[in-house]
């Protein structure tokens, strides 16, 4: 069985966001980018289950511009097998992402699908059940663990109330959730061996999708400051401070 990855470049998770001085979106010059970290788990998942004899080649997948193929290198020395990068300089949306995803999907047959729950620079938390949508599959979203059993894949999903447990058929949709795993560090020897394995590069148009924004981003803008936060010595005087200043009862 074939895994397909999807996997997103996104500005690290250690750096601190800064906002374009025009207000246009957020500065990504000469900073720090990364593998989406719920991306790094989908990667550690589809690798653990072809340790186990679950999975016979892992391709990894992502989409945006030219470096984009760094982050593919990543997934390749974690375990991925090869690489497609669908290059593009515009702006990528959740549904174009999907439509993409279904034709790749079409052509190499995998028969899961395992990516990210959300990405961590626009949380849309959309493509997965896109393209389940899409493709007309199981899906099994927030997984915290999978079990591959008798042809189909046991998902156990972090809901708002604890855990749920769904049986889903194979071909099958799964997004990662935080507790699925812990990713692995790329060793030097595999991140030399990643250098090795094949990246195919793709066009939007050589997939028939034009990925063209159906959303338009008017502006960005830093969250308010908090103001300090002050102690109260009783409670009558904190009922007073909520009357007369913050003015919520």
């Amino acid at each position: 069985m074939k895994i397909l990855v999807p996997v997103k470049r996104v500005v690290d998770y250690n750096v601190k966001i800064r906002v374009k001085s025009d207000g246009t979106g957020v500065e990504t010059n000469g900073v720090k980018m990364s593998m989406n970290p719920f991306d790094e788990i989908a990667v550690e998942e589809a690798v653990r289950l072809k340790e186990a004899g679950k999975a016979s080649e892992i391709i990894a997948v992502s989409m945006g511009v030219a470096a984009c193929a760094e982050t593919i290198r990543t997934a390749l020395a974690m375990g991925a097998d090869r690489g497609i990068l669908v290059e593009t300089d515009v702006e990528l949306q959740p549904l174009a992402v999907a439509k993409m995803l279904k034709v790749l999907v079409e052509k190499e047959q995998p028969g899961m699908v395992i990516l990210g729950k959300q990405a961590i620079d626009d949380d849309m938390n959309a493509t997965g059940q896109m393209l389940a949508a899409l493709l007309g599959w199981s899906q099994g979203t927030f997984a915290s663990k999978i079990v591959l059993e008798d042809g189909r894949a046991v998902v156990t999903r972090e809901v708002d109330g604890g855990l749920e447990t769904v049986a889903l058929a194979l071909p099958t949709i799964v997004t990662a959730d935080l507790r699925l795993n812990e990713p692995r560090y790329a060793s030097l020897p595999n991140i030399m061996k990643a250098r090795k394995k094949p990246i195919e590069t793709i066009k939007p148009a050589d997939l028939g999708v034009d990925p063209t924004p159906r959303r338009t981003l008017v502006s960005v803008a830093e969250p308010p400051k908090r103001q300090a936060g002050v102690k109260v010595k009783s409670v009558a005087e904190l009922v007073e401070k909520l009357k007369t200043e913050a003015k919520v009862i």
